[in-house]
């Protein structure tokens, strides 16, 4: 499986108990949908297995995983935060305007007088709205190094070019 193949939706954390439970850290937007999304592959010396979910649970505000063949906590302790991901292909298709975060990143930013701005090398939810995290190669003719583009249809965002990887924005570079 290449990893071009795999969405990451979230990452395990602390072990929970004696008998192999996990805690899940989930990154879709309702924390339970991860389990919507099976089979899960997990990455562990920078290789993606298939792992097989036995039981989860709600516990406290957060989330807890028994999966199949991990039957104690030294079994779940190498799986601490192991990256949890499914094949693109099992996440539903999305509607014309909307896209997944994994979809953008790396993307070239410009702006309609066609100055490059930076590539997309993180997102941030901020409830209002998600911002896109730009990084230029090198600091550039307005000092900047990063910048933080409000992820707005519209009024910022004026094309996301798929093909091209390029995002076409109505941002000043000054700003």
């Amino acid at each position: 499986m290449k990893s071009s193949d795999l969405v990451v939706l979230g990452k395990f954390g602390a072990v929970y108990g004696i008998n192999g439970w996990l805690k899940v850290n989930s990154y879709t937007d309702v924390p339970e949908g991860i389990f919507d999304y099976t089979p899960w592959q997990i990455q562990l010396q920078g290789n993606w297995r298939q792992v097989q979910i036995s039981s989860w649970k709600r516990h406290g505000n957060g989330l807890i995983v028994k999966l199949v063949d991990v039957g104690d906590r030294d079994q779940a302790q190498v799986l601490v935060n192991a990256e949890i991901a499914v094949e693109r292909a099992s996440l539903p298709e999305l509607e014309q305007g909307d896209y997944y975060w994994r979809d953008l990143m790396g993307m070239a930013v410009v702006n309609l007088e066609g100055y490059h701005l930076g590539e997309v090398v993180d997102m941030m939810e901020t409830g209002s709205n998600d911002v896109l995290v730009l990084k230029a190669n090198k600091t550039d003719a307005f000092g900047k190094k990063e910048r933080l583009l409000p992820f707005l249809t519209d009024s910022v965002i004026k094309e996301v070019n798929r093909a091209e990887r390029r995002i076409s924005v109505d941002w000043d570079p000054d700003f």
